[in-house]
Formats: structure tokens, C-alpha cells, sequence
């Protein structure tokens, strides 16, 4: 069976060919590598380079890296900015909280530096399963595909601005927390002086 192909004259003159339906509506899907920077958005070259080290022969692997803004810019926005919201409430609930228990003021600079150490490999991860879904959830056509992965990845700055806000609401609360706390110390009977004997003469 031989499938005919017609020639059509253009505007120069030039004799072209027109091609079959079947090709002139297939578009290739874009590579994995593209899948993953149009997924990332903002940096993306420099996030791949750093996603190499957390794969060896085709297997995930866990590795140090260190990611600045997560450590500087309030851990728990960073996550936000990055849509990966279950990260986000970890991190803005866990130093409150840990705070709260040990009473050590210096435990969120221990969580700032977790942060620091192993968001971009849980940045990772959270794009390999995302692509993975968009991927999984059928043969989108190149347009539906680029609209998902926007959709999943990419940035929301806006959502920085309602991080700042209930970061002032949460040092409020451990303002609060203190401030009561030095209150009570306050109220703790003092240790009664140590009587002076007195010798008699």
C-alpha cells in the first residue's frame, strides 16, 4: 500500500510537498531533561546540576548539598515558594514546637540548618514524583503537558507574603510564650537567706 503524497506551488514558486495528516499533527514529547526545567521554572539549571549527586547508575541516592535560601530565608517559605506544602507545615510547626518543649531558643537555628542540608535533595525528590504523575496520567498532547507541569511545579511568590504574616503571628506567640514564662520566674518564692549566727562574748 503506498500513501500518496500531493505537491502544492507557494508564493515563490517552489514546489513543496504536503505532508499526511498523521505527520503534520504529530508533535514529538519533550525530553525528560526539558520535563524537569519546565517543572522547576526559576534556577532550574542550577538545580539540575545539583540533582546529579542523588543518582548513581540510574538509582536515587541521598547525598550533602546545601541550599542557602532555605537555610536564610525562613525555611518553611522556601518550601511554600516550592509548592511543596507538607515540608512547609513541617517546618513551620517543628521549631515552634521544639522550642516550646526544650525550651532552648537556639533549636531553630538546628532546624534552619536541616533545612539548609536537605532541601535540594527533597526538592528532588518532590520533582521526580510530580513528573512521574504528570507523566503516569496519560499521553498528554506537548500544550496539556507544559499547562500540568506549571500547574504542579514552578513558583507561587504570592504565597510568601501569607508565610511572612503567620511567621509574625507564630513569633507573637513565642514572644508570648516568653514573656509569660519570665513572668512566672517572677513569681517563684526566692531561697531564704542563710541566718548569721552570732557568737557570743
Amino acid at each position: 500500500m503506498t500513501l500518496a503524497v500531493t505537491s502544492s506551488v507557494d508564493s515563490s514558486g517552489s514546489t513543496t510537498a504536503d505532508a499526511p495528516p498523521e505527520a503534520a499533527s504529530y508533535a514529538p514529547m519533550a525530553s525528560d531533561q526539558d520535563l524537569w526545567r519546565q517543572f522547576i521554572g526559576p534556577n532550574a539549571d542550577r538545580y539540575l546540576e545539583q540533582f546529579k549527586k542523588f543518582s548513581s547508575n540510574g538509582q536515587p541516592k541521598f547525598a550533602l548539598s546545601w541550599n542557602w535560601p532555605a537555610f536564610l530565608y525562613i525555611s518553611f517559605l522556601w518550601f511554600l515558594y516550592r509548592k511543596m506544602y507538607l515540608h512547609a507545615f513541617v517546618y513551620a510547626i517543628g521549631p515552634m514546637a521544639s522550642t516550646y518543649v526544650t525550651g532552648d531558643m537556639t533549636v531553630g537555628l538546628v532546624w534552619s540548618v536541616m533545612a539548609g542540608a536537605t532541601a535540594n535533595y527533597l526538592y528532588y525528590w518532590h520533582c521526580k514524583e510530580e513528573i512521574a504523575e504528570i507523566k503516569k496520567a496519560g499521553k498528554l498532547n506537548p500544550a496539556a503537558q507544559e499547562a500540568a507541569l506549571k500547574e504542579a511545579g514552578g513558583v507561587q511568590p504570592y504565597v510568601i507574603y501569607v508565610g511572612i504574616v503567620l511567621y509574625v503571628i507564630a513569633l507573637a506567640g513565642l514572644a508570648k510564650m516568653i514573656e509569660e514564662g519570665q513572668l512566672d520566674g517572677d513569681k517563684l518564692p526566692t531561697r531564704p537567706a542563710k541566718p548569721v549566727s552570732t557568737l557570743s562574748t
